[in-house]
């Protein structure tokens, strides 16, 4: 009996080693990272000015590229070169084109001797069969032969036209006057058609785009006055002018472009500085207030919440909940009275399945 039960413990035991062994062999799934969307809070009412980050760029940017296709021999401009119209950029290795050229020619020439020939003989025939020495049928053969020779010296010529004009496109030049801002190409590299070789910027005044809010674009328009300052350029301030308002959002934050452009460029700004733009927003309504969309509020036996994203690392943050005080409902969103301060990341997609401390990933990773 003893011995039995001796047994019945090894089995036992053995089941439970292979049981055990299973479970440490099995991989643990990887937690799943819920992708949320988000918008940035800013607040309205009241006088202030609010500054945008954004990027100078020339008033007038050129891409300049071949029409044809070839191997570039010669690249005659440099990054910071300033450049005349007509001046020449870069030039292709235009043997083949010259070919086609004399190919064209020598076919136009002898087109030609071949159309002299049929016109001769077209005169000819006419005046046999005015002399009843030539049937109709032989004339109209005769007349047949010489337009299908004046014919192929029209298409000859043409051909010689467009082996003309391709020998010249393998001259790149400037289109206006302007600072080379870009070189994409050396010379002996194979370049097709429309490939970008230089980028030229013109116009005497520079613009910055920003992204502003989508919260705050309705409160801008052209001819806004505003402020600009660049990093590069400190204790100095320049005026602009709001030229462009974007009506379509970009980017992960829903933000949309607005063009400014500087009445004074200066000759130190160039074209990708960094610049901080000053916007002046003025409200009758004095009382400063936060708007969101109202499907981003929840509330819950502990009151009114929102979900705040605190970045973490390359499209990763963390969920935060923030209490919050809300106000009257509106058609731009719900009032936020007490909570937000202006560049929280409001959680405005993804709100059901979350919760405070949720690792999630961001706009513009795989979502």
């Amino acid at each position: 009996m003893l011995h039995r039960d001796r047994i019945v413990s090894l089995i036992v035991g053995l089941i439970a080693a292979s049981m055990l062994g299973a479970c440490q062999g099995e991989e643990r799934p990887e937690p799943v990272i819920r992708p949320v969307r988000y918008q940035e809070a800013y607040s309205t009412g009241g006088s202030r000015v609010r500054t945008f980050s954004g990027t100078a760029r020339a008033g007038v940017e050129s891409r300049i590229s071949f029409k044809v296709p070839g191997t570039i021999r010669r690249v005659a401009v440099e990054v910071g070169d300033t450049v005349r119209a007509g001046q020449l950029i870069a030039q292709l290795d235009d043997e083949d084109y010259r070919l086609q050229v004399q190919r064209a020619d020598a076919g136009l020439a002898q087109a030609r001797a071949q159309a002299r020939n049929a016109a001769a003989d077209y005169a000819r025939a006419r005046q046999l069969y005015e002399n009843a020495n030539l049937s109709l049928s032989e004339l109209d053969a005769a007349r047949t032969a010489s337009e299908s020779a004046a014919s192929s010296v029209s298409a000859y010529e043409r051909e010689l036209e467009l082996a003309r004009l391709q020998l010249s496109y393998t001259r790149l030049t400037a289109p206006v006057a302007g600072a080379v801002a870009s070189l994409n190409v050396e010379a002996n590299e194979n370049v097709q058609t429309g490939q970008t070789v230089v980028l030229l910027t013109s116009g005497s005044n520079l613009e910055v785009e920003v992204g502003v809010p989508g919260v705050l674009i309705r409160e801008i328009a052209e001819g806004d006055e505003v402020r600009t300052n660049f990093d590069a350029l400190p204790r100095q301030t320049f005026s602009g002018v709001v030229t462009e308002v974007g009506i379509a959002a970009t980017g992960a934050g829903l933000t949309f472009p607005v063009t400014v452009r500087l009445s004074e460029s200066g000759t130190d700004i160039r074209p990708g500085m960094s610049a901080e733009v000053g916007f002046l927003f003025e409200s009758e309504s004095q009382r400063v207030v936060h708007l969101v969309p109202s499907a981003s509020v929840g509330e819950d036996r502990e009151g009114r919440f929102v979900f705040i994203v605190e970045p973490t690392e390359a499209g990763l943050g963390i969920v935060r909940r923030r209490p919050v005080s809300v106000g009257d409902l509106t058609p731009e969103g719900l009032e936020i009275l007490e909570g937000l301060v202006d560049g929280d990341r409001i959680v405005t997609a993804g709100w059901s399945k979350i919760e405070d401390g949720l690792r999630v990933r961001l706009p513009g990773n795989g979502l």
